[in-house]
This record gives C-alpha cells, structure tokens and sequence, in this order.
C-alpha cells in the first residue's frame, strides 16, 4: 500500500471500504503540519542525521528490517537501533496521517509491522543469548522447543495504534531441558528469554523504549509465571479461563518468530484457542461477562476523570468511545462465531462488514460503527502525535484541540462559543451514535444502571421454586410451574440460574394478564422450558432479548406443531431476533452462496471436519425451517408458498452436501461428480411439508471405468450425511424405493440406463406406476448438464403412446392398492385417502397426463396439480369447469391438511362434519373429476 500524497483526490471510487468512504467524504487535504507536534520536533532535532535513512512513503516491513540492520552497521547496538527505528518510523507516520491524509488502515498496518519486525529481531537476540549460557531446549524426542510471542488486542487485530502498548503472552511448545554445559528446565530457560525480550523492547533508554509491553493478559494475570507450556495453557482455559478472556484471545494471534507463523507450526495453538473463544452453540450466556467487564472499565474512566474533567474526554474508554465500538463487534463475535465461522476476524472494519453481510447487523448500523471507527481512531492517532504518549484525551490546550480540528477538515476556535469547535460537535455527534448501539445490544435498548441503581426496586427477586413466586402467577401456570420447579435438576441449579427461569416464567405470566398472548400459549412456553432447564444459553437469549420471548410467546399461541419443532431444535428460536423474518423469502441461490462461504470459513479455521459439517448442514436447516413456519403461522406466506420455500430449501441443502461430500470422497476422480439427484413425490412436485421425507433417483453420466464403483461409494456418502442424527439433530428421511428395480435395484443409475428402463428398450423395463410416479419427477441438485438428459427421458415416458383403456385399469388398481394401504374408518372423510381427497386428484391428473400428453405438449411440464388440471380443462380432456372445479378443492384440500397438521390435529374428519368444515364442495368436485376420467 502506498500512502496518497498530499493533493490526492479524496473522491471515493466504487468497491471502497467503508472506512475509506468515511476518510472521503469526511477528510480532505488541509494545511495541518506535522511539526506541531512536540515529539516530531524532538525526532527531528535528534536525529536529523539518521531521517533520510528510510526511504521515501510508507514504511514497509522490508524497509523497517533494512532501517534497523543499517542501523547496526552504524555501531549502534540492536537495543538502540530498534529504538531509532521505531522514532524514525513515527515521524513518517505523522507526516503520512496529517499531511498526506493516509488511510487509517496504513497508520496501523505500519505499527504493527513495526511490532512484529522489532519483536522477531528481539527474540532471535534473547535466545541466541541465552542458548550461550545454557544451550538450547529441547523436548523428548530432542527437537528444539518452539517459544511464541502471541499478539493481543489491536496488535493481534494488526490494528495498532501509533503510541500503544503491546499486549502479549509468551507460551513455548512444550516442557524438556536445555542441551548445554548448564542445563536448566526448558520453563526457566523460557522465563530468562521473556525478561531479556522485555529488556530489549520495553526498557526506557537514552533512546526511550521501542513498545511499552503489558503482560497482563497471560494465564492468571500478574501472579502467573511470564511464559507459560501449551500443557499449562490447555489446563488454565479449561479449568479457571474467565468469560472477558475470551474476548481478549479472540484477537489473538502468534507474532513471532515470523517463521513458526509461515512454516505453521505454531497452527497448533489454534486448536487450544478457537474453542476457548467460540463455543458450539449460540452462546448468549456471555452477556453478562461482557457487561461486568463493561461496567469495570467505565467506572475506572470516571474514576480517573474525577477531578480531572480534560479526562472525559476520552475517545478510547468514555460512553461512545472506541472500546464500546469493539465491545459491540466482539460480543457478536463470540456470541454467534462458533456456528458461523464466515464472521470470525480480529479486524474490526472487517468484522462490521462480515457482520452486516450474515445479516446480524444491519448494513447501516455497520456502516455508521466503521465510520464511527474511523474517526474516533484517526482523533486518537492525532492525539498520541502530540507527544508519543499513550493517552486517549482530547488536549486542554487550545492550540493542540484546534491542530487536531484542522488536521481532521475541521475547526476548534478557542472562544468557546456553541457550535465554535466543530471537532467536539462532531466528537459528541458520533460518541452518542456509538453509545446507542452498544447500550442497544448490551443494555436492551437502556442505558446501564450505574452501581448506585435500584436492583430490585420492587423488593428483592425471586426464585421460581418460591411460594411467594408462585403465588403470583395464574393458578394453570403455577401449577405448570410447580410440577418442575421442586424437582431436584431445578434445585442443584445455580441461585442465578433459578432467578433467570423466575424471570422469564414472569413475564409470561405479565403477558398473559396484559393480553399479549394466550394462557395456552403460557403453559405451552412453561412446556417447553422444562427439558431446556439445564442448557442455560437458550434461556440466557430471552433474558437478553425479551423481544424474542414476546415474539416466541405468540407463536405459541397460534398453533401446536412449532412447540413441538421448538422442543426437537431449541437454538433456532435465535431466528427470533432478526426482524427481517417475517418479511424475507427464502432465496436458494443466496443460501447455497452463503454456505459455500461458510465452509470456506470452517476450512479457514482448520475446523471444516465432518462432524461440523454435519451439524452446519442441519443447523442451517433447522433455521430455514423455523422461519418459513413463523412466516406460515403468522399469515404471511400462503401454503403453496410455505411448500415453495420448503422444496427449495431441500434442493438448496442437497446441492450442498453433493458438494461437500465429494470433496471428502476418497475415491473421487474428478474435480465435481458427473451426478444429478432426481425429485419424486412431494418435492418432485414441489409440495414438500414440513418433516417430509425425500423421495429420490440417483443417476450419473460418466463414462470413466470406475464410475459404478465411484459413485455407488458417493451414494452410500450422501445418504450417511443426509440422514445420520448428530448432536445438532436430524436432517431427512431418505426414500430410494423408486429407483429401477426397487429396493433390489442398484442406489445408483447410469443415465443411459435410467433411459433404457423407463423407455422400454431391453427385458428390464419400468411399470406403469413408475410412470405414474415421473410425472411429478424432475432434476432438483448436482450436475445442471443432467438435467436436459433427465429430461429428455421423462418427456419421452410421458409421451410414449398407450392403450387407455389398458392405463385406466392399471392406474385404477394402482389406486386401489394405495387405498388399502392407508384404511379409513368408517364415518370418517380423510382429506388425503378418502375418495373424493387428494390422492383421487393426483391419480386422475397422472392418468391424464400419460395418456395424453404426447398429443398435448402443454402437459409434460412439471406444473403441480393444479396448474396441470387447469391446463388438461383447456386441452379439452375434462367437461367444463371440471379441470377448474378440482384446482381449487385440491388447493382447498391441501391448506385445509396443512392447518391440522400445524394444530396436531388430524386430517381424518366426521362425514357429518364435513359441511361444516367447508369441505363437501371440494370432495364433490374431486369426485366430480374422477367419474369424467375413470367413468
């Protein structure tokens, strides 16, 4: 990257980033000077001689390295040569960020170069001096021990800002002994390097120091030893690692030696880190870390501000401030990025924007925190300039706050008149845009109760195994309540966890009276609840979002089946917070897309196993699932829509696992399988329910020797990974059973083959309800270039030419035998089996199809019933109004089905009852339908 010159343009062009749309629009070239700062006045003065030694624009790492060993040749020994460079690198940062207006990405970049090539050079020294004394580590096997400086915060988020400390933690590979004349253990060897690498970096000198270096962030804090095993380390986060750690390793990463970071060994800290950091579930428990973390460093801020009001001020650690901005992405992170990868990044800029494109923040909410960002960090860089101190504060001088003004576009005079220094306007502007979102996040919506607030205002909290707690429900839902609460999994609970089931237990109960749902929606969430009692991250997300409760109360109250689904996959009712749910359709292309880019995340992480995957594919699923069904039982979506969305859903979850499956396929020849999954029955016709199973062919078409061997290998893969229950639940029920031959034919097909038996060539040859059954068939995943051959051979079994009277008789006894596979008692009218239901519309529409659809291309098209019944009136194959007449029943029939099942009811009613259902004309005019084409 090369940092802009003085006069460049500040337009900004298309595919910027947000922050540098902000710096555009924002900041402009103006004649702010970097030699109103005290400390490029003091580079200066010392070391005029040594200026010219990096070369012109932004400082690279290669430029940095060449700087420091010139250095050395000068006689300038390493400690004193890292010190120059480190001033000689910010005076041209100063110059860089005020003069030439350089992106703030450059500013931090630089630093953290500087950091790592300092570091690397100071490591390479401490251990070469130390193997002197004692000679080098070794492990058992006699391999020198690896040492690695990791980098937290803004040095591990490469975000390092100009006059910052370095948080680090030192951690070697493993335990084992020196190799010298004066062995000593590899742990004290490593604590001599870590105080000879502070020497060298972090002493003050005549030449100042090159980082200030906190070491605070190590495993148990200042009490711990400076360096700690990979054994130590695996055991502290297991056994004491605290909630605000993770936030701080989540930015974590190995520094130095640079060469452990490019061969990869030190890979293997990742997989002590990662679940450390992000956990497998939607982890919503961690708020209250966070916010006691919050709390802790806001009251130390007013603590330093007391007295001293220049300190409120502080860009960094104020309400608004840079801290809250990071808190707010990092709280997200960690909340969310065990399950979706695709938004683990130490960059803040970038995590906004992974963020908003995952859709868990919306894209203008990100945009104002990066720009937020940007300005609040581009203040701070100014005021560090001013002196090389690592302060956050806004200056008390006049000329210092008006130097910042100008050297950011804007103006500070010092009368002190409203609306005179637009720099604190605008501070004030964007701190308040900050705080909003955070306390929004953080707090529900409020501001944060100081620690002088009211908790408990209305007398102490309680319980939800108290009689004083119970009393004050509804009589139903405290008994409900009671039948649960004094069971002993509730007892063992922690205090605050039985708090927590009070309080939500509460506030339905506060629905309920204030008429925001049911009393049955009530007891069904107490229902719910009770198998939940012990994973305490699904109840920690209603307590932080009571939105989700109300929302996830309602839903209760307007049918019985999302209960149930709720009680089989409790993390979707997370899908709950996105307020673009009721109001968004399910996209396939998009979905697949954004799966890709997860597995690609998984892969990043060196986590894409197949356990993973698994769970990624049904959690997906689940999700998409769930919205559907809110949009469903909120009326949002009619019931061809609701089959839509779950058909292309199907479709979207198979090309997936088509696609990840192959490429964990030992025996796979190619780059992508020459291999298609055909659609029979309900997602055939795209009318797939929810909970359906999948009626598939399998086929291929390639002519490699092997393909049989191949594919039947993949078949048997896919199958597994579609049906198998893993810890994140089910995903489908497989049905093959219409595959050629049966259940005693081959998983998988030639497609030239497929053709042979469908068309009649040869002794192995299809029935006719096989033919019945591809009338609804069509390419739903894999290979497109299979489609058009599929095709092709449906649309040649379709318009094969019969004998009808032959056609009818089959497809009747077909019927027949389908009817007495599924008997109806008597009295009743099933809305699927019974005549005049469903399945007497669908067998009267494939009869038509195949008998006439070779005279009436208009019929092959794969259109579901109701479009192919309309169409079959106006080929003149039915009386008038017949074809229309039965559309409609079976549509009616269908919406009719699909609410029972949504209530748990069944879809077999009364004969008596069937009037007032609404149901006798659409049984009629199915009826109706089968005397025109079997009578």
């Amino acid at each position: 990257m090369t940092a802009p010159s003085a006069n460049a343009s500040q337009t900004p062009t298309p595919g910027t980033s947000a922050s540098q749309a902000c710096e555009a629009a924002v900041f402009s070239p103006l004649p702010a000077r970097a030699d109103h700062s005290r400390f490029v006045q003091r580079v200066r003065r010392r070391y005029a001689a040594e200026l010219g030694l990096l070369p012109p624009g932004q400082p690279t790492r290669e430029a940095i390295e060449a700087l420091i060993a010139h250095l050395q040749t000068q006689g300038k020994p390493l400690a004193a040569a890292l010190r120059v460079a480190r001033h000689l690198v910010l005076e041209r940062l100063a110059v860089l960020d005020v003069e030439a207006q350089a992106p703030m990405e450059a500013i931090t970049e630089v630093m953290t170069v500087l950091a790592e090539v300092t570091l690397c050079l100071a490591l390479d020294a401490a251990r070469a001096e130390q193997d002197a004394l004692n000679g080098a580590p070794r492990n058992e096997q006699g391999e020198v021990i690896e040492f690695w400086v990791l980098g937290m915060g803004k040095l591990g988020a490469r975000e390092l800002n100009v006059s910052s400390d370095i948080d680090l933690i030192y951690v070697y590979e493993d335990e084992g002994q020196t190799d010298g004349s004066s062995p000593i253990s590899a742990h004290e060897y490593f604590a001599r390097v870590a105080k000879r690498l502070y020497a060298l970096i972090g002493e003050v000198t005549d030449d100042g120091q090159v980082f200030r270096v906190d070491l605070a962030l190590r495993p148990n804090g200042n009490s711990g030893p400076a360096a700690v095993s990979m054994a130590m380390l695996e055991e502290y986060f297991l056994v004491q690692g605290r909630e605000w750690e993770r936030f701080a390793w989540l930015k974590s990463r190995v520094v130095a030696p640079r060469a452990s970071v490019q061969n990869g060994r030190a890979l293997v800290l990742r997989s002590l880190v990662t679940p450390f950091v992000y956990r497998r579930y939607l982890d919503y428990g961690v708020f209250e870390g966070l916010r006691q973390l919050h709390r802790k460093i806001r009251e130390e801020a007013q603590r330093r501000a007391a007295g001293r009001p220049e300190r409120a001020n502080d860009v960094k650690l104020s309400r608004g401030g840079i801290r809250e901005i990071e808190f707010t992405v990092q709280l997200l992170q960690v909340v969310r990025g065990g399950q979706f990868p695709e938004i683990r990044t130490r960059s803040t800029l970038k995590a906004l924007e992974r963020l908003a494109a995952g859709g868990l923040m919306k894209a203008e909410t990100a945009a104002k925190l990066a720009q937020a960002y940007v300005f609040l960090r581009r203040v701070e860089h100014r005021i560090q300039f001013l002196d090389d101190q690592q302060t956050h504060c806004l200056p008390a001088g006049d000329e210092d706050l008006a130097w910042i003004a100008r050297s950011l576009g804007l103006t500070c005079k010092p009368d002190g008149t409203p609306g005179s220094c637009a720099l604190l306007d605008q501070l004030c502007e964007v701190r308040e845009i900050v705080a909003t979102e955070f306390d929004a996040l953080l707090h529900d919506g409020h501001a944060p109760v100081g620690t002088n607030g009211c908790r408990g205002c209305g007398g102490p909290a309680l319980a939800v195994d108290s009689d004083e707690f119970l009393a004050k429900l509804q009589p139903e839902l405290a008994t409900a309540v009671r039948r649960w609460a004094s069971q002993d999994r509730v007892q063992n609970l922690r205090e605050e966890s039985r708090l927590r089931l009070a309080k939500l237990v509460g506030r339905a109960a506060l629905a309920v009276r204030d008429g925001g749902c049911t009393l049955d929606a009530a007891l069904r969430f107490v229902d719910w609840m009770e198998p939940l009692l012990r994973r305490e991250s699904y109840l920690a997300l209603m307590v932080e979002r009571p939105s989700v409760q109300s929302r996830l109360l309602r839903l209760l109250g307007l049918a019985r089946w999302p209960m149930r689904y709720l009680m089989l996959h409790p993390g979707v009712i997370d899908e709950l917070a996105d307020n673009r749910l009721l109001n968004e359709r399910f996209d396939g292309k998009a979905f697949v897309q954004d799966m890709q880019e997860r597995f690609l995340a998984w892969d990043r992480s060196g986590e894409a196993q197949e356990e993973a995957l698994l769970d990624t594919l049904r959690r997906a699923h689940h999700a998409e699932v769930f919205r559907t069904l809110v949009r469903d039982v909120e009326q949002k979506i009619t019931v061809e829509q609701v089959a839509d969305e779950l058909s292309a859903l199907a479709d979207a979850i198979l090309q997936c696992t088509i696609h990840w499956a192959w490429a964990r396929l030992k025996q796979a020849h190619r780059e992508s399988p020459r291999f298609a999954v055909i659609a029979y029955g309900k997602l055939g016709g795209k009318e797939l329910g929810y909970g359906g199973d999948l009626d598939v062919v399998f086929l291929f078409d390639d002519e490699d020797e092997r393909a049989h061997e191949v594919y039947g290998a993949f078949v048997r893969k896919l199958i597994t990974w579609l049906t198998v229950r893993t810890s994140a639940g089910e995903l489908f029920d497989i049905d093959t059973a219409l595959r050629p031959n049966g259940n005693s034919g081959l998983l998988v097909t030639s497609l030239a083959s497929f053709e042979k038996y469908q068309t009649g060539r040869g002794s192995n040859t299809a029935w006719t309800w096989e033919h019945q059954a591809i009338t609804r068939a069509r390419w739903c995943a894999g290979d497109p270039e299979l489609a058009a051959g599929f095709e092709a051979v449906r649309s040649a079994v379709l318009t094969a030419p019969r004998d009808h009277a032959a056609l009818r008789s089959e497809v009747q006894a077909m019927r027949d035998k389908v009817r007495q596979a599924h008997p109806v008692r008597a009295g009743k009218f099933d809305i699927k089996h019974s005549p005049g239901g469903m399945m007497d519309a669908e067998f009267a529409l494939q009869y038509l199809v195949l008998a006439h659809a070779g005279a009436h291309p208009e019929l092959i098209g794969n259109l579901g019933v109701i479009a192919l019944l309309q169409r079959a009136e106006a080929a003149g194959l039915l009386p008038e109004g017949v074809g229309h007449q039965a559309a409609d029943a079976y549509r009616e029939l269908r919406r009719a089905q699909h609410r029972a099942r949504l209530d748990e009811q069944p879809t077999a009613v009364d004969l008596e009852a069937i009037a007032s259902l609404g149901l006798e004309p659409q049984r009629a005019a199915v009826l109706a339908l089968w005397r025109a084409v079997f009578s």
